[in-house]
């Protein structure tokens, strides 16, 4: 049964990074980079605190910075745990890709993981003022998930796995934010 769901996941895999043509490569590569969305990062997080108090605004920080660090660390954990290499450093896959050579781990994405837990976390902290942000959002995640597709970064099931956590991980730490919220800022 694993053996079939994994040939699933390398022919998806192989079918879904065979779509891209030369022309479309930088944008993904652009997509992909962790800096390209740093802008959309600040202005998500002036949204956010605009309306809260310096202390609320301390805990948004905070609270943040946690749940990167968690996704980050989760994955590193199950990257090292699982040892599932990269589709660009495996053989049998690797002469099939339109990308390059790469190395390491990579199940699963961290990038789809961070991505999801972000559009979870600012969709809710946002759907009192802007009630459509959060589908927006996990549009984006889902884009910035399909560029490790893309560049021979991940499998299918390394995405949709770390597209789920980051989902788990938005919610909860989003509980967590007004847990403290409610707890450390009088109104």
């Amino acid at each position: 049964m694993l053996d079939q769901l994994l040939e699933f996941d390398r022919s998806l895999f192989l079918y879904l990074n065979n779509l891209g043509t030369p022309s479309w490569d930088g944008f993904w590569v652009v997509v992909t980079n962790k800096l390209t969305f740093i802008p959309l990062y600040l202005v998500l997080i002036y949204l956010m605190a605009k309306r809260l108090t310096v202390k609320a605004v301390v805990i948004l920080v905070l609270t943040i910075a946690g749940m990167i660090l968690f996704t980050d660390q989760i994955t590193n954990l199950f990257k090292f745990t699982f040892e599932r290499l990269r589709p660009c450093a495996q053989e049998g896959v690797l002469e099939y890709i339109r990308q390059g050579e790469c190395w390491g781990f990579g199940f699963f994405s961290g990038h789809s993981s961070n991505s999801m837990a972000t559009a979870i976390f600012t969709g809710l902290m946002l759907r009192p003022i802007y009630k459509n942000v959060i589908y927006y959002m996990i549009v984006w995640s889902v884009v910035v998930a399909y560029s490790r597709i893309y560049l021979g970064l991940h499998y299918p099931l390394d995405i949709l796995c770390g597209l789920s956590f980051g989902a788990f991980a938005g919610y909860l730490f989003y509980n967590i934010f007004t847990r403290l919220q409610t707890r450390f800022v009088k109104v």
